[in-house]
């Protein structure tokens, strides 16, 4: 066992958000597994372990299937923070099975490839559409003008949420994901819960509205199924439509903009790009992997396991470091290298194992049609002032992307 010191590993230092990477590089050759007294969590950077414990089902999302938080040695969240916690609670993704396995189950219908198939046209019609206007303005923030407003509007549009309501799921994703990063302020909790409020009263009428009136749409099918008897509850609907919502375009959007900065900063792997568009492909792969959307991924250990010859007992957390395990030079050749043709590329972005992302072929055909979009319709695209990084760790992105078209 290595100790990290807050001058490798410091998630609230500027200087390391701007990039990790070789930080990363530090603490894998410390070892195998780092306690990190500042979070009171265990850091996982190599690329095996991750992976393998993202498989392991000695750890969960959630320990409150197995225990009280007195019995796991954890301290209750404070009940101020109890509509956050309900909400989030509730999700897929923070269950475990069976209720994991039963919510999983009906969602997973509405990701089949078929499904994902049938949205395509309207993904790169919505993309063909916001680059088109992008271009016809000389430029723009390609976060606002299409990093966003894409992915936001396909879950939307899987979700059944009407157009004119789609301006308020972006604020409210952004104030309930702050609770994501390590060590939230009591601001940060203040927002998210007021969010979490917010958002669930919006999504208890429109489940209202369509169990009135049903659509073609995911919270009506949801519905259906609760109806038929597979055991819904309207709160695991309120949670399931939240996290598929946030998690449905969270980091797409730092993907788009992580993935065109980094493009941006090597010309030449753009121009073999815009030269010949069917990389499109193994980019999206790449850019996934080259600056990761989602830098670290949390689990509870509720049985001790070993790792290294190092004891970590059943009530602690490990924070599974993806971006570091996206750059283990024992699994990518030349892992700082930016290679749009990397054929074997095993990156963990979307995770493993029973959360492994249920929307991640949604999330592909969403980048790539924003990449072909622009190599199409804006061969000229520019970066147009150095972007601001935002001060998150574990979401990564950007504040915007300031772009023309020359």
């Amino acid at each position: 066992m290595a100790a990290a010191t807050d001058h490798v590993f410091d998630p609230w230092d500027p200087a390391f958000v701007a990039d990790p990477y070789p930080a990363y590089a530090e603490l894998r050759a410390r070892g195998r597994v780092i306690r990190y007294e500042p979070s009171d969590q265990w850091l996982v950077p190599h690329h095996a372990d991750v992976s393998a414990l993202l498989r392991d089902r000695r750890l969960g999302r959630t320990y409150l299937h197995r225990f009280t938080h007195e019995e796991f040695g954890r301290t209750p969240p404070p009940p101020e923070h109890e509509p956050f916690h309900t909400l989030n609670d509730h999700g897929m993704l923070d269950l475990e099975p069976p209720d994991h396995t039963r919510i999983r189950r009906l969602v997973a219908k509405a990701f089949t490839p078929r499904t994902v198939e049938r949205l395509a046209p309207y993904v790169h019609g919505l993309a063909d559409e916001l680059v088109a206007a992008l271009a016809d303005n000389g430029g723009g923030d390609l976060l606002t003008d299409l990093a966003e407003p894409l992915p936001v509007a396909v879950i939307a549009e899987l979700l059944g949420i009407p157009a004119a309501d789609r301006p308020l799921l972006r604020p409210w994703s952004a104030d309930i994901c702050g609770m994501y990063e390590l060590n939230p302020s009591e601001e940060t909790a203040a927002r998210a819960v007021r969010a979490s409020v917010e958002f669930s009263g919006y999504l208890r009428e429109l489940i209202a509205a369509r169990r009135a009136e049903p659509g073609e749409d995911l919270v009506s099918a949801l519905i259906a199924a609760h109806d038929e008897g597979d055991r819904l509850t309207e709160q695991e609907l309120v949670s399931t439509a939240v996290l598929l919502l946030n998690a449905g375009h969270e980091a797409t959007v730092n993907a788009t903009v992580n993935g065109w900065y980094a493009l941006f900063r090597h010309p030449g792997q753009l121009a073999a790009l815009r030269a010949d568009h069917s990389l499109v492909p193994s980019a999206v792969e790449e850019l996934l992997r080259y600056d990761t959307p989602l830098q670290l991924f949390e689990r509870w250990v509720l049985d001790d396991i070993e790792i290294d010859g190092t004891t970590i007992p059943r009530g602690a957390e490990v924070a599974l470091l993806f971006g570091s395990a996206n750059h283990d030079p024992a699994v990518f050749d030349g892992p700082g290298r930016l290679d749009l043709t990397r054929a074997q590329n095993p990156h963990i972005s979307f995770g493993a194992g029973i959360h492994y992302c249920v929307g991640a072929p949604l999330a592909r055909i969403e980048l790539a049609a924003s990449l072909s979009a622009l190599l199409e319709r804006a061969p000229t695209l520019a970066l147009a002032a150095e972007p601001e990084r935002r001060p998150n760790f574990v979401m990564r992105g950007l504040r915007g992307l300031r772009v023309e078209v020359r």
